[in-house]
């Protein structure tokens, strides 16, 4: 104890202890985000995983879009109209009965191209450049002409395909649009991202 009174292994005990305190919680508030760095982000996570996807509110001639991998994927409910109108187009497509393998599971090498013929899902990416195609159900509009029966239109280099995603002769995009690999949890709910030969 010092002369005034002041007991200075006392001091010299709480100024180390409140140093290491200090001390220790700066290197846990600099190695958190460190560590947290090393981790894949959610949205990194969800790129690659599967994506379950709810269409229960979907309604004949409407399509909604979901994320997966990055890339959108299209569900499309399609009419009594539309599938009566597929065979009808076959003369119109380079490939209208899915022989090309390539970007297409096992399920999708029939004239619907889907497992549930009334559903559609395919990967919205022109198989031409990588634009995506827009939505055009309508039939016979002006611009696409009398033998358009609903489908989609790229519009960066015009390619066409029915609503089975199947390209038109004679227009760029070389294959048909991409069917993901895909399952049905239920009647209205699917993964996409995996399928029975990937699970």
């Amino acid at each position: 104890m010092s002369k005034d009174g002041v007991d200075n292994n006392k001091r010299r005990f709480l100024t180390i202890a409140a140093t290491g305190v200090v001390g220790a919680v700066g290197a846990a508030g600099a190695a958190v985000p460190f560590i947290l760095s090393m981790n894949p982000s959610a949205r990194a996570k969800a790129a690659g995983a599967p994506v379950e996807a709810d269409f229960s509110k979907l309604l004949p001639g409407q399509k909604m879009n979901v994320e997966w991998r990055g890339k959108p994927v299209w569900i499309i409910r399609r009419t009594k109209q539309n599938l009566k109108d597929l065979p009808t187009l076959n003369n119109s497509l380079s490939d209208p009965k899915s022989a090309v393998k390539e970007r297409q599971p096992n399920y999708a090498t029939n004239l619907f191209r889907s497992r549930k013929p009334e559903y559609s899902i395919l990967v919205g990416i022109c198989t031409h450049l990588g634009c995506s195609p827009t939505y055009r159900p309508e039939l016979a509009p002006a611009d696409l002409g009398d033998n358009w029966r609903g489908g989609f239109f790229c519009p960066c280099h015009a390619s066409r395909f029915d609503l089975a995603g199947r390209v038109y002769k004679n227009f760029p995009a070389p294959t048909n649009l991409e069917v993901p690999p895909h399952m049905y949890l239920s009647d209205t709910r699917i993964i996409i991202g995996v399928d029975e030969g990937t699970a």
